[in-house]
C-alpha cells in the first residue's frame, strides 16, 4: 500500500471516528449505528463497516482515542512538574484543571456506551492500572500515592457522570489541597 493511500486510509478512518463521536453525543449508545455514523460522516454502511467492522470495534476506537488524547494531556502536564514522586499526581491535578468541565457529554456517552464491552473496559482498566503501577513506585507513605489517585479519578468521574456539578471555582479548593498532598510524595 503507499503511502498516499495509507494517509487517505487513515483519513478516512479518523473522518468515520469523528462521526462516530458526534452520533454517541447526539444520541447515545442506542443512537450509535453503523447507520447513522454513514450518514454523519457521508459514507456508505460499507465503507464505515470497512474500517471498523462493528459498532463494538467503533466504541473500541473511540475509548482508545479518548484515552490516547488523556495520556497525552497529562503528561503533557506531568512534564511541566518539578521532577520527583509528586510529578504525576501534580501533572494529573493539572491536567485536570485545565480540563475540568469540558467534554463531560461526550465522555459520558463513551462510558455508558463502553460499560458492557468487555475490551472496552480493558482499556480504562489498563489506564488506571498504569496510574496505580506509577503511585506505588512513588516515595512516601505506603497508599499515600493511590489514594490520591483515586480521589482525582473521583473528582472526574462524579462530574463526568452527573454526581455533582462544581463549576471549576468551587472545585479549585479540592484541587489545592490535593497539590497540598502531593508535595507531601516529595
Amino acid at each position: 500500500m503507499s503511502q498516499r493511500t495509507r494517509s487517505r486510509r487513515d483519513d478516512r478512518a479518523e473522518v468515520i471516528l469523528d462521526a462516530a463521536g458526534a452520533v454517541l453525543l447526539r444520541g447515545g449508545a442506542r443512537g450509535l449505528t453503523i447507520d447513522a455514523v454513514a450518514a454523519e460522516a457521508g459514507l456508505s454502511k460499507g465503507g464505515v463497516l470497512h474500517h471498523y467492522g462493528s459498532k463494538d470495534a467503533l466504541i473500541l476506537a473511540l475509548v482508545a482515542r479518548k484515552l490516547a488524547d488523556l495520556r497525552a494531556g497529562i503528561a503533557a502536564c506531568e512534564a511541566e512538574q518539578p521532577p520527583g514522586p509528586s510529578g504525576l499526581a501534580m501533572g494529573m491535578i493539572a491536567h485536570l484543571r485545565r480540563s475540568y468541565c469540558e467534554d463531560d457529554d461526550f465522555t459520558r456517552a463513551l462510558l455508558l456506551a463502553s460499560a458492557e464491552n468487555p475490551e472496552a473496559l480493558a482499556g480504562y482498566r489498563a489506564f488506571v492500572a498504569e496510574r496505580l503501577e506509577r503511585f506505588d513506585a512513588a516515595r512516601g507513605a505506603p497508599g499515600v500515592g493511590a489514594a490520591l489517585f483515586f480521589a482525582i479519578l473521583g473528582v472526574v468521574m462524579g462530574r463526568t457522570l452527573g454526581f455533582h456539578n462544581l463549576d471549576a471555582s468551587e472545585i479549585e479548593p479540592l484541587l489545592s489541597a490535593l497539590e497540598r498532598a502531593a508535595r507531601d510524595l516529595d
